[in-house]
């Protein structure tokens, strides 16, 4: 049977407020960084989620365990407890996080490095036409 879960961390990391939000599915891990620049409220992050999920940039998938023991009423609480109070994220989803931003980067040198070739191609073909140009007058 597949399982799918979500689950949004909101922290603030000076000067904005950073969502993480982690999705495992199938045994693979995906996460997507959200910048707020206020203290979101609830109602703002349920509507954001709702109509702008599609358009969310997720990290390439990664490996990971999920073990889902049955726990009891008291243990959750302090476990929800614990995370509401704890700031930062998983390493894996730091992990994900720098995967994509790895690959983001790559693509931006390759990117630079074909756009200044061109620009010197373009370059040295104004320098030969200038000299061939030179050379009609005499």
């Amino acid at each position: 049977m597949d399982k799918t879960s979500c689950k949004l961390t909101v922290f603030f990391e000076n000067p904005f407020w950073v969502g993480v939000l982690e999705c495992n599915e199938d045994g693979k891990l995906t996460v997507s960084k959200l910048t707020f620049y206020k203290e979101p409220k609830d109602y703002e992050i349920r509507n954001f989620i709702l109509k702008k999920y599609n358009q969310l940039n997720f990290s390439p998938a990664v490996e990971n365990v999920v073990i889902e023991k049955q726990k009891n009423y008291k243990k959750r609480q302090r476990d929800v407890r614990k995370q509401v109070q704890l700031q930062g994220v998983g390493t894996k989803s730091q992990q994900a996080l720098k995967l994509q931003h790895d690959q983001s980067k790559s693509e931006h040198i390759l990117q630079n490095k074909k756009q200044k070739e061109l620009d010197k191609m373009r370059l040295f073909a104004l320098k030969q036409q200038k000299k061939k140009e030179k050379h009609k007058g005499h």
